[in-house]
Order: structure tokens, then sequence, then C-alpha cells
């Protein structure tokens, strides 16, 4: 007879869950990584020596390929998805995203169990600390940006293995500190010679620290184990220039070795466009030139440059957002269905629509360039992109970008792509609208339908990450009278457990090696492409329109569309 479950655990709190649910993954995290050997050796690999203290025993670098861990249960998702013995170097950890985005990340991943008990971190940087200076630093950027609760023992286990280097980018003498903490972290905490090296500095500093790696052999990875290299975008500033950088990593990396880092495709709602086509038979049918009008992709951010005028004057908008972000949830959104849901795979479908992009013929018409203007936006006056400071007053950077594509195959033909993004627009937001065509007959008369609109649907990346579906229905009442409603999905609502952070996601998938939402080198060469004609185009003809800050964008933008006989979304 089934037993009746206790009404104390039907009422337990969603926070109590994940606390329980965290831990039981740590404890399998453990489990996994010190019940590999087999053996009833002393934690940590540790063993007596002839004077009677406790010495670290030498570690494999792998696991017995015959051995099964019999307490692992094949129908746990959990487990295979649990990093193995492993180490993050960090390069430019003082820097904003290390301390917003790449610690909390860390933290994040242990304390949802998904770091192995011996997980090391290695700073690298031009700071006169101390390790235990570098953990307060990663224990205060964790209190104040971290997803999950703070928890000691989670927190006391990561600092164990924490290492700082001072130094400069051309300082041999750091670098072999580095090798020698390396060397250390092997023994003491067992990482197996397995690193990734997270290069969170400059672009112009990506060949000398790659060079560093190669020249003192942290690049090579002992028999058995793996070395990655993680890069953040921006991957160049042309094609020339990626065809470059490429060129000196490969050197050093193999391909399969170099992980580059574009953030939005580790958010979920971007994974879950290729869940929602290709695992429901509802949309795929329509997801075609015969039932869609037309794509609008849009990025939208409500701040300005902040204090970014060195690294932001002279790249613009469509260099930092259109030519990886954007162009990467295009082709997710036109590429045909992969063979299979891995990196190889996918890489050859977004390859495929990259290829297929056809720039308009008059740039002048169908691409538009913009800059913010001094506005009052949220309750305050600010500044516009000329007046910041730090910015030339005859820049002619674009914050705001506009270009409308085609995509040249069966699928696709004749459906305009129109990609936009901006800085100080109306709010921060980030979709994929696919707006389909109207029905071809009603028997409605026009004032029954005059405030419908055309079937669409909106996936939101971010924030309140999900999907609306926009269809006309009757209006309640005596007439005909039918008007847009919106079915709405959102993650928050549906699911207990809250979408980790991408960083969280990515960071991860470098340490298992998983590639498949990591663009690869001919993906950034194909997207420059399709860019460098328009900022050809653009160096040559006019300046930047203006457009108030807190608005959509310039007049032009909305001109553009409506040559079409279309109109942009407003978010």
């Amino acid at each position: 007879m089934s037993e009746r479950i206790p009404q104390t655990a039907e009422q337990e709190t969603k926070g109590t869950k994940e606390d329980k649910e965290a831990r039981a993954a740590q404890d399998a995290a453990g489990v996994e990584q010190t019940g590999v050997s087999g053996t009833t050796e002393p934690a940590g690999d540790e063993r007596a020596g002839s004077d009677g203290q406790t010495q670290a025993a030498p570690r494999t670098h792998h696991a017995d390929a015959d051995f099964a861990n019999p307490l692992r249960d094949a129908r746990d998702r959990r487990l295979p998805r649990i990093a193995g013995p492993s180490g993050l170097v960090i390069f430019g950890v003082t820097g904003d995203l290390s301390r917003k985005k790449l610690m909390p990340a860390v933290y994040d991943l242990a304390n949802r169990g998904l770091l192995p008990p011996g997980f090391s971190l290695v700073g690298f940087a031009r700071r006169d600390w101390e390790d235990q200076d570098f953990a307060q630093v990663v224990h205060d950027a964790v209190r104040e940006h971290a997803r999950t609760p703070f928890r000691e023992e989670v927190w006391q286990q990561l600092a164990e293995g924490m290492r700082f280097i001072p130094g400069d980018f051309d300082d041999d003498t750091a670098f072999k500190q580095l090798r020698s903490a390396v060397e250390e972290l092997d023994a003491s905490r067992g990482t197996s010679g397995n690193y990734a090296f997270y290069l969170s500095v400059p672009p112009k500093f990506f060949p000398k620290v790659v060079q560093q790696l190669k020249k003192h052999k942290l690049a090579d990875a002992p028999e058995g184990s793996w070395r990655r290299a993680v890069i953040e975008k921006p991957f160049g500033h042309d094609l020339d220039s990626a065809c470059e950088l490429n060129a000196i990593v490969h050197d050093v990396f193999d391909p399969e070795q170099v992980f580059r880092i574009d953030h939005y495709l580790g958010k979920e709602t971007v994974q879950n466009l290729l869940a929602l086509r290709f695992a429901n038979q509802m949309f795929e049918p329509i997801w075609n030139r015969s039932y869609v009008d037309h794509v609008q992709i849009t990025m939208a951010e409500d701040i300005g440059i902040g204090g970014r005028a060195g690294y932001y004057d002279g790249i613009g908008a469509a260099r930092d957002v259109i030519q990886n972000h954007l162009l990467q949830l295009m082709a997710l959104t036109a590429m045909e269905e992969p063979a299979a849901f891995d990196a190889a795979s996918l890489l050859t479908e977004k390859l495929k629509v990259l290829r297929a992009v056809k720039l308009p013929e008059d740039l002048g018409l169908h691409t538009v360039r913009g800059q913010y203007a001094a506005a009052w936006q949220g309750g305050a006056k600010v500044r516009g992109y000329l007046e910041e400071e730090g910015i030339d007053p005859g820049s002619t950077t674009d914050t705001y970008a506009a270009v409308k594509l085609q995509v040249d195959n069966r699928r696709w033909a004749g459906v305009p792509f129109y990609l936009r993004t901006g800085k100080r627009l109306g709010r921060r937001v980030t979709e994929i609208a696919v707006v389909f065509q109207r029905a071809p007959h009603s028997p409605f008369d026009s004032t029954a339908t005059e405030e419908l609109g055309a079937n669409a649907i909106v996936i939101r990346v971010q924030p309140d990450e999900g999907m609306t579906v926009r269809f006309g229905s009757k209006v309640p009442g005596t007439s005909m009278e039918i008007r847009d409603v919106t079915m709405d999905f959102a993650y928050g609502e549906s699911f207990t457990e809250s979408s980790p952070e991408a960083y969280e996601r990515l960071i991860l998938d470098v340490l298992l090696g998983d590639a498949n939402l990591f663009p690869r080198h001919q993906e950034v060469e194909e997207s420059w492409k399709i860019l460098d004609p328009i900022e050809q185009y653009w160096a040559t003809h006019g300046r930047p329109a203006q457009y108030a800050s807190g608005s959509w964008g310039p007049e032009e933008a909305d001109e553009m569309l409506a040559r079409d006989g279309r109109s942009w979304r407003r978010p």
C-alpha cells in the first residue's frame, strides 16, 4: 500500500527545496569525483610518508575507463553535467566583468553542486595582492552579485583553492609563478592538469597572453588532461583583424580548444528557441516564407556608454552587438533543423544561414545609424553621446544601428530580417519577433478588424524570459469586433527553478568541453563579411542621425520600415 506524503513535505518552500537540491548535488559531485578510484585511501588522496606525516599522493589524470560508479543512476540528468577535476585561470580578474559576472557565476555553480570539490580559481592581474586579498575580493563580489544564497561551507571549500598571481602580461616571472601555482594546485587540489584560461582583457592583449601561455608551456596539457582558452568579444574589428586574431590564437590552441564567449547564447530563452522550433510540430510547418511576413530582432538598452568611452568610441553599436549577438540570434531563428544537437551540427546549419545572407542593394535606404542626444529620460536629464566624458565632439561612432537583411535560400526568400540595437532607448529588452502574414481573405468588414494587427510569435530573451503569441480574438459584446490578444509563457511562472545566469551555463560548458553554445571562428569571419560593407558605406556617407534619449531611435529608422509598408514593434 502506498504511503501518504506528509503534509509538511507538500508545503516545503521553494527556497528549502532549492537548498536541498543544491546540497544533494554537492554530495553527488563529491561521490562522483572522489569515488572513482575504488580505493579506501584517505580523503584528498593523502597517504602516510616515512616520517608519519601525511603527504599528497600523485593524482591520476583520468579514471579507469572500465569503472562504473554503483551510486550513479542512469536516469539522473544532473550528474553528467557536473564538471570533473579542473581549474579556471582568469586574466584581468580585477575588471567589472570578472567582479560582476565571472566570480559570482563560479560561486553559483559551486553552490548548485556542479563543480568538483577540488575546483581551483586563479586570478592574474596588475595588483600587489596576496592570495587572501584576492579571496576577499571574490568574497565581496559573491556577496553582492551572486544569484544563489551565500553558504559558508561552500565558500570555504572554494576559498581553499584560490590563488593570485601579480604581474603584467609581458612579465615572464609572473607566468613562471602561474605555472608553479598550476602545478601546486594539481598536487594539493587534484585538478588533474585540467585548466581553462579566461581572457577577460581588452582584445589588444589577446595575442600577448596566448603567446605567453605557449612560451611557458601552460597551453600544453599533460597526457590525459586538457587546456582551453576562453575569449570575450569583440573578435576583431573587421574581417582582416578577426582572421589575424584567429591565426594567432590557433597557433597556440587547436580550434576545438578555443571557446569564444557570446553570453547571449547562454541565456535560457535562446536555447529554448531551438526547443520551440524542433521539439514541437505546431511551429515548424509555418516557420517559412509561405507564412512569415518578416522578422524583427531587437536589442535595446536604456543606459548610455557609462565609463566605457575608451572602448566604445570607434567600435559602435553595429560592431559591438549586430556582428555577434544579433547575427547569432538571426542564424538560430533561420537555420534548418540540425542532424543532432552537437557543436558540429549546429555550426553546419548556422554557417549555411550566414553564407546565404544578402545585403540590400541600396545601403543608404536600408541601413540606419544614429547617436543619442541629450533629453529627459527616467525623470532625469541625460547627456548626449557627443557630450559624454572622453568622447570626441566630432565622433561618428554609432550608438544606434538598424539594418535590413535577406536570407537567400528556399525557406526565407523574400522575407526581410530587420536587426536593430541601440543605447538610451525606451527600455532594456532583447526579443525576436516572427511576424506572420495577414489572412489572405477576411469575411469581416473593415470596421470589425481595424484594431487587428498581424499574428506574431515573440521570443523574449531578456528580461522576463519567455514567449508571447499574438493573435486576434472577438471582443465580448453584441457587435463583431476583433482585437489583438496575447498568450504568454514566462519561465518564472512555469518552472520552480530560476534560470541560471548565462555565464554560469557557459563556464560550466567550458569545463565540460561542450561547445554547442560557442561561436566558432568560421561564424565570426562570416559575420564580419556581412557587416564590413555596411561599416565601409557608413564611413564615407554622412553622419549618424540624432535621436532623443528615451525614444526608440531616429526617425530615419521608422522611415526605413515604412518604405516597406511595415513598422517597428514597440517592445
